[in-house]
C-alpha cells in the first residue's frame, strides 16, 4: 500500500507541467468567454471572478513551485553573500599588507638631518615602541645557500626546526651576498653604518654586526646557524611576565668561577647573542650600532692580528659579546633609560638559574639558550658552540 502511494505522488509530479498549461488556458478561454471584458481590461479582475475552489487549486500549486525555486534562490543567493564577503576579506588583507609595505618604504625614505649624530639618525629612523609586541620574525645566517652541499645536515636540521616550531613566524636565513643588500637596503638614509660594514675586515665581525642591524630595524629572534630550538619563542616568556613588559630576551653566555677567566673572555659574566630576542629600535641595540660604527671609523689598521686566541678576544670586544655585555650594563645602570634605581653588575646574574626581569631585559640562565639537558623546562635552545665563522 505504501509503495503504490509513493509511485502515485511521483507519477503526479509529472503532470504538475501539462495541469498548470491547462489551468493557463483555461485562463484565457475565461477572460474571453465574459462579454463583459475587453482588451483594455485588467487580467486581475478574471482571477477575481473564478470560482473560488479553482482559485484555492490554483494558490496551492503556485505556492508549492514557489517554496521551491524561493529555497533554491535563497542557497544561491546565500552562497553569492559568503563568496562576496571572502573577496571582501582577503582584499582587504591585500590593502592592508600593502599600505604595511608602503609605509615602511616612506620610513626609509625619510632622511635624519644632516647634522645629527649617529645615535640620533638611528632613533630618527627606527623609534623604540616599548608597548608594541614582539614581531614574528626569525632571521639566521649562513655562507652557504640551502641546497649548497657544503650545507652541514645538522645545521639544516636546526634551520629547518626553527620553522616548523614556530609556524606563523617569517623565517628568513641570509647569506654573506644578501646580508650585505639588506644592510644597504635598511640603513640607506645612515651611510655612516653601511661604511662601517662594508669596512670590517673579517666576516665573523660582520655577521656579529648584522644581527644587531637586522633586529634593531625589524626586531624578532636571531639565532645562529649551529643552533638548535627547544621549544616555541613564546615560551621564553615566563607566565606571570607580560611580553609587553619585556624589550630584550638574552641569556648568560659565560660566567666563571676560574681566577684565569681572562685567558678566554673579556668580561667575567658575559651575555650571548648567539640567540636573543629584541623589539624594532631598542635602546641597547642602538647603542651597540653606535659603537661599532663609531670604533670601526677610529681604527687605522682594519685586521685581526695575534694568534687565534688573541683574535678570538678582538672580536669579542669589536662587534661580539664582550661589547653586547658592557652595553647592557651600561643600559641597566642609566636610570633614566631601565628605570632601574639599584647599581647592577655581575655578581646580581651569578649562578642565575631563573629568568630574572631587570627593567626591560629579560636576562635567563646559561642552559636555557645552550641547554644540556633538553628536559628541563627552562631548556629553549641548543647551542653547538662550533667556530662556524671564525676561521682566524
Amino acid at each position: 500500500m505504501t509503495k503504490f502511494k509513493s509511485s502515485s505522488r511521483v507519477g503526479f509530479r509529472k503532470y504538475i507541467p501539462i495541469i498548470l498549461t491547462l489551468t493557463i488556458i483555461g485562463l484565457i478561454v475565461t477572460f474571453f468567454s465574459f462579454p463583459s471584458l475587453n482588451g483594455g481590461k485588467d487580467i486581475q479582475e478574471v482571477i477575481s471572478n473564478l470560482p473560488n475552489d479553482k482559485m484555492l487549486g490554483l494558490s496551492n500549486l503556485l505556492s508549492t513551485e514557489n517554496s521551491k525555486n524561493q529555497g533554491e534562490l535563497l542557497a544561491k543567493i546565500e552562497k553569492l553573500h559568503s563568496k562576496f564577503f571572502e573577496e571582501q576579506n582577503q582584499r582587504l588583507i591585500r590593502i592592508e599588507k600593502q599600505n604595511k609595505m608602503l609605509l615602511e618604504e616612506i620610513k626609509l625614505l625619510k632622511a635624519p638631518p644632516a647634522t645629527a649624530s649617529i645615535r640620533e639618525k638611528l632613533t630618527y629612523l627606527y623609534p623604540y615602541d616599548a608597548e608594541a609586541r614582539f614581531p614574528a620574525y626569525i632571521w639566521q645566517t649562513w655562507k652557504h645557500g640551502l641546497n649548497d652541499e657544503r650545507f652541514d645536515e645538522r645545521y639544516k636540521d636546526g634551520e629547518r626546526q626553527w620553522a616548523y616550531k614556530n609556524p606563523g613566524f617569517v623565517h628568513e636565513l641570509f647569506n654573506d651576498d644578501t646580508a650585505h643588500a639588506m644592510v644597504r637596503h635598511l640603513y640607506k638614509q645612515i651611510p655612516e653604518v653601511i661604511q662601517a660594514f662594508e669596512r670590517l675586515p673579517e666576516v665573523v665581525l660582520k655577521m656579529d654586526f648584522f644581527r644587531y642591524l637586522i633586529l634593531f630595524a625589524k626586531g624578532g629572534v636571531y639565532a645562529d646557524i649551529d643552533t638548535y630550538p627547544i621549544q616555541p619563542i613564546p615560551n621564553w616568556i615566563p607566565e606571570n611576565v607580560s611580553p609587553l613588559d619585556i624589550g630584550l630576551i638574552v641569556s648568560i653566555e659565560s660566567d666563571s668561577n676560574s681566577p684565569n677567566w681572562r685567558q678566554d673572555s673579556v668580561r667575567r659574566l658575559q651575555f650571548a647573542q648567539f640567540v636573543m630576542q629584541s623589539k624594532a629600535g631598542h635602546p641597547i641595540l642602538r647603542e651597540i650600532i653606535a659603537e661599532i660604527v663609531e670604533h670601526t671609523k677610529s681604527v687605522d689598521v682594519l685586521e685581526l692580528v695575534g694568534n687565534t686566541n688573541q683574535k678570538a678576544l678582538t672580536i669579542m670586544k669589536w662587534t661580539g659579546s664582550a661589547r653586547f655585555t658592557d652595553v647592557i650594563f651600561q643600559y641597566l645602570n642609566d636610570y633614566l633609560l631601565s628605570g632601574i634605581f639599584e647599581h647592577i653588575n655581575w655578581q646580581l646574574l651569578h649562578n642565575l638559574n631563573i629568568p630574572k626581569l631587570m627593567g626591560d631585559v629579560l636576562v635567563l640562565p646559561q642552559n636555557s639558550f645552550a641547554a644540556k639537558d633538553e628536559k628541563n623546562q627552562l631548556a629553549f635552545a641548543k647551542h653547538y658552540g662550533d667556530k662556524i665563522y671564525k676561521q682566524v
